[in-house]
């Protein structure tokens, strides 16, 4: 079931993207990356201007055999789909997903330990990231990287205190899990994100370009 849209997407204008190019970061997480000052994150444009409303963001929970979806769009984040695929099929579907909901960003959970190291699994997760990475760039998404640590247990809880049975809990885990990932993120305002950037030259240009304007929102 998808949530109506209490506002239209929206692209940042050139202004607005000068700002949030260059405006500093206040308290800069240890994991900061001044990258995002170039290419800001959705989360971070929110805060820069409270009346920016555009850039939808896909959070992903990525496992050995399942994957959970979440979507962001405005201040509404909801858990969306399980998908049990691997590999170009996973990266695929996932870039269709962002095509039908208008997302212009992937946030993907990256597991570390308490201390903040990475884990075995970080590496398959960076190896996934970077694919869709470039995937991602050809239409001028974005994909970033957010600290995941603790997000399946605050799944579990928020199921439980939602009343889903523990069949329902086992089914929709990774999707509130990927949920969990994006609500930190947007909790942070983008600030603690890893951007993964593509090596051409030529995609990155496309992401400074962002996605071509929606005719349907915007006049000349």
């Amino acid at each position: 079931m998808a949530f109506p849209l209490a506002n239209p997407p929206s692209r940042l204008s050139p202004k607005l993207l000068t700002r949030a190019t260059t405006a500093p970061l206040a308290s800069p997480s240890p994991n900061y990356d001044p990258r995002i000052k170039e290419f800001p994150p959705n989360a971070l444009r929110r805060k820069i201007d409270r009346l920016w409303r555009g850039g939808f963001s896909l959070g992903v929970d990525l496992g050995l055999s399942r994957t959970g979806v979440a979507l962001s769009k405005g201040f509404s984040v909801r858990p969306l789909t399980v998908l049990e695929l691997r590999g170009q099929k996973l990266e695929l579907r996932l870039l269709e997903i962002a095509e039908d909901e208008e997302a212009d960003e992937f946030i993907i959970g990256v597991p570390r330990s308490s201390d903040g190291r990475e884990t075995t699994q970080s590496n398959k997760v960076h190896s996934v990231a970077g694919r869709l990475a470039v995937r991602a760039a050809e239409r001028g998404w974005r994909v970033y990287l957010q600290d995941e640590h603790g997000t399946s247990t605050d799944a579990t809880h928020r199921m439980i205190n939602l009343g889903l049975n523990k069949t329902a809990r086992q089914r929709r885990i990774d999707a509130y899990a990927a949920m969990m990932v994006l609500e930190r993120y947007f909790s942070l305002s983008g600030e603690a994100a890893e951007l993964v950037l593509p090596k051409d030259s030529d995609l990155q240009e496309r992401l400074r370009r962002g996605p071509p304007r929606d005719i349907d929102f915007f006049s000349e």
